[in-house]
């Protein structure tokens, strides 16, 4: 009840604002906050400002949204562990008996660089000689670009 009042009154406003804009010779404008100000008082015509505010102030509804929400979060948490994990359980089984990994796309192409051209790697954690060897990687390939 107080929804549509409050609806009516911000279309009646909404109505002598587009009047005084006409009376100022602003056809134009006034057409366009005439169009603006009966959208409330078409909306409290047809009924929706009514189911809008019975459900805006209904306990049941707003559960009904929280238990929406937690599909949605569940539905969206799955997911991404499913993706993590490489596929589905089915998925995974057959490529384990196929003796493959996951595929990422059937038509993937293989990497850009292969075995052969990485630099080789020291232990792990073991620094290198000197200061020098630092930047041998980035000198090789400015070289390779003639910089």
């Amino acid at each position: 009840m107080i929804a549509e009042t409050v609806c009516s009154a911000v279309a009646a406003a909404g109505l002598g604002v587009a009047a005084v804009t006409a009376w100022r010779k602003r056809f134009l404008s006034a057409a366009r906050i005439a169009a603006y100000a009966l959208v409330p008082l078409g909306l409290v015509m047809t009924g929706i400002v009514e189911w809008v505010a019975d459900t805006a102030f209904s306990p049941t509804a707003w559960a009904g949204f929280v238990v929406l929400g937690v599909a949605w979060a569940l539905f969206a948490t799955t997911r991404a562990v499913e993706r993590r994990r490489g596929g589905t359980r089915r998925e995974r089984k057959a490529a384990a008996r196929s003796g493959q990994g996951p595929a990422v796309s059937p038509a993937a192409s293989a990497p850009s660089l292969g075995q052969g051209t990485r630099p080789a790697a020291g232990p792990a954690g073991a620094p290198r000689a000197n200061a020098s060897e630092d930047f041998s990687d980035i000198e090789a390939i400015l070289k390779k670009h003639g910089i």
